[in-house]
């Protein structure tokens, strides 16, 4: 038989001393090509040598742990259903299942034979134009059967909208590793955040000695790292994960001497890559969109005067003229809101290091409103996003122009999506608007940024070095779109006209009807109580997204098996508006009643879901790809 030949020309070298102990069989296994978890390998090896009291295996012991690890029994089911009474699925075959299954409507005699030359690891019937059941378990296991569309894993969208229409992966305090209050600052959070597609990046710029500005949480014991080499590190990873633009997000503290030497690293470290003129005509009627600024890298901050205004006196200095310009245009109000998160004391009241006492005095509720003076050069190098304090939507409407944007605490945005959120979406399809964490979340803790995102806001920050729940909400978020970091809003928050909003969607209604059968779970992470590869493993389904839509759906638990625990539970979910779900898959081990341990988890957006048999591929709190632990399951959805 093909199979059992091509088994045996694999490990039969391996044996040529009758037995092999662990490293070897872990080796074979790779030599396979199946991916497989140490913890669980280990588990069944130790109980097949512990009935002979040795430490080696035979042929025999190997192929019964391969079997274990690799032949699922649920493909088995799906492969027998399309190869009855045989052991290979011919073209046809394969086209049926492709079709009827994964509804794959298009697949074809050459669909089928690119999948069967991808995936058949035995020559003979890859020959034949076939595929075995080792050929389906690797296809069934492989991204192509993922949970993801796979169209949805490069850019589809139209990228030619302006700025404004777009939710912005963007992120808090991106120079914190840790808390707020005595946490080191590190090069490494804008890496890792540029890395995971970020594009809006936070720099809190204060005055530092030998006329160096420095980046760090002021006011607080939070270390010190250099502006400059800051910018050299965005200048080096800015455009690693995707090519849209990036905007730098200044929170800018420092004095008008400092914030020219702020300009002259903008411009020498990032050359061409900064942005410092309009694209196309002068005069801005609507901000330019995420293909035309490509490459580009664009400082957010506090500005003097219109953009146009700016242009016109570069052009005078150019020219050896002189544009006058007010004391008054020098200077803007920089607020900082009672849930900001700018500075939680004043320099006296600062936290002490462990050892020190720490001087008293109360955090500071509230910090004054103080008048900032600008530097013109620094100025100059903001174009497309100009700071603008928040006054009201009204304000806003009469006043902003639309390269301004606003940034809003927390909690005023949330009060706002209760009580004024006809407002809020009309505003956000207008004006780029941040959202950023309140002052009190001193140890970077996040918010839920789905009601946010519901009401159009382009830049819902996070602090991107907490995991947890609402980050896993941001990852997959942007997922989509081939992760570049931009996601074009859903019609209804970019139409200014829209009369959206989350709390009663009417006529935006487009109601999903969406089924999910858990089949099983395959190489669970094992849990922490587990002297062996044990867990109680249970599944907990969530939909995010209006509040019509929230829910949470919780399957059975399995006992004692987090190696291929088997659920095959159905669940229903009506949703509302699919264009704002995302679905998380959580696995959870129950340790009691009252208190369940996370095992991974995966979210993406609803309207990313493939129909058919898929796997979830699993993820750890901190976001790392937990392969080969993942679920199988059936979705279909009208």
């Amino acid at each position: 038989m093909d199979e059992n030949r091509w088994f045996l020309s694999i490990i039969q070298n391996d044996f040529r001393t009758g037995k092999i102990d662990l490293d070897s069989t872990m080796k074979l296994l790779e030599k396979l090509k199946m991916p497989f978890d140490f913890d669980h390998v280990r588990h069944i090896f130790k109980k097949t040598v512990d009935k002979r009291k040795e430490n080696t295996i035979t042929m025999e012991d190997f192929r019964a742990i391969y079997r274990a690890i690799v032949h699922r029994r649920e493909f088995q089911e799906l492969f027998s259903a399309y190869a009855p009474n045989r052991k290979v699925l011919v073209d046809t075959e394969l086209i049926a299942f492709l079709k009827k299954e994964q509804h794959e409507t298009e697949a074809c005699e050459t669909t089928a034979l690119e999948i069967i030359l991808k995936y058949e690891p035995i020559e003979e019937v890859r020959a034949r134009r076939q595929m075995s059941f080792e050929g389906f378990i690797r296809y069934m296991s492989s991204e192509d059967c993922s949970i993801f569309k796979k169209s949805h894993r490069t850019i589809y969208q139209d990228m030619n909208h302006p700025l404004c229409d777009y939710f912005i992966s963007s992120s808090h305090n991106t120079y914190l590793i840790s808390d707020q209050l005595v946490g080191p600052s590190d090069l490494w959070g804008y890496i890792s955040a540029l890395l995971k597609g970020c594009r809006c990046l936070e720099i809190d710029c204060w005055d530092g000695s030998n006329n160096e500005p420095v980046v760090y949480h002021g006011h607080t014991l939070t270390s010190k790292i250099p502006f400059n080499s800051v910018i050299q590190v965005i200048d080096k990873y800015a455009f690693s994960a995707s090519d849209y633009p990036v905007i730098l997000s200044l929170e800018n503290h420092c004095s008008p001497k400092q914030q020219e030497i702020m300009a002259e690293y903008l411009k020498n470290i990032l050359g061409e890559k900064l942005l410092t003129s309009t694209i196309g005509d002068t005069v801005v009627t609507q901000l330019p969109s995420p293909e035309e600024l490509k490459f580009k890298i664009l400082v957010k901050n506090k500005k003097i005067g219109t953009i146009e205004e700016g242009m016109l006196r570069r052009e005078a200095d150019s020219r050896g003229e002189t544009a006058e310009i007010s004391d008054s245009d020098h200077t803007s109000d920089e607020e900082e809101e009672d849930d900001d998160a700018a500075p939680l004391y004043s320099n006296k009241e600062c936290p002490k290091r462990k050892g020190e006492q720490r001087a008293s005095g109360p955090p500071r509720k509230k910090a004054k409103m103080k008048k900032i003076q600008i530097a013109l050069m620094l100025s100059d190098l903001v174009i497309y996003t100009k700071s603008a304090k928040f006054v009201s939507f009204e304000h806003s409407l009469d006043n902003q122009k639309c390269y301004e944007n606003n940034s809003i605490g927390e909690n005023r945005a949330r009060k706002f999506v209760k009580n004024s959120a006809k407002e809020f979406v009309s505003h956000t399809t207008r004006f780029i608007t941040r959202i950023y964490p309140k002052g009190t979340r001193t140890s970077s803790s996040n918010y839920n940024p789905q009601p946010f995102w519901n009401v159009g806001c382009q830049m819902v920050a996070l602090n991107f070095q907490t995991p947890g729940v609402q980050m896993e909400l941001q990852h997959g978020k942007f997922l989509d779109n081939g992760g570049c970091g931009y996601v074009l809003k859903p019609e209804f928050l970019r139409n200014q006209d829209s009369t959206f909003t989350p709390q009663d969607v009417g006529i935006y209604s487009n109601p999903m009807s969406l089924s999910i059968k858990l089949i099983s779970g395959h190489q669970l992470p094992p849990s922490n109580l587990s002297k062996t590869n044990k867990a109680d493993p249970l599944v907990q389904i969530e939909i995010y997204g209006v509040p019509q839509d929230q829910v949470r759906k919780k399957s059975s638990v399995v006992k004692s098996n987090a190696l291929s625990p088997r659920w095959n539970e159905s669940f229903s979910f009506s949703i509302q508006v699919p264009e704002l779900a995302l679905i998380r898959f959580c696995v959870e081990d129950e340790i009691s009643l009252v208190s369940n341990e996370f095992l991974g988890q995966y979210t993406l957006p609803v309207l990313s879901l493939n129909k058919g048999y898929r796997h979830v591929p699993l993820l750890s709190k901190d976001g790392d790809n937990l392969e080969p632990a993942s679920l199988f399951i059936h979705v279909w959805y009208y």
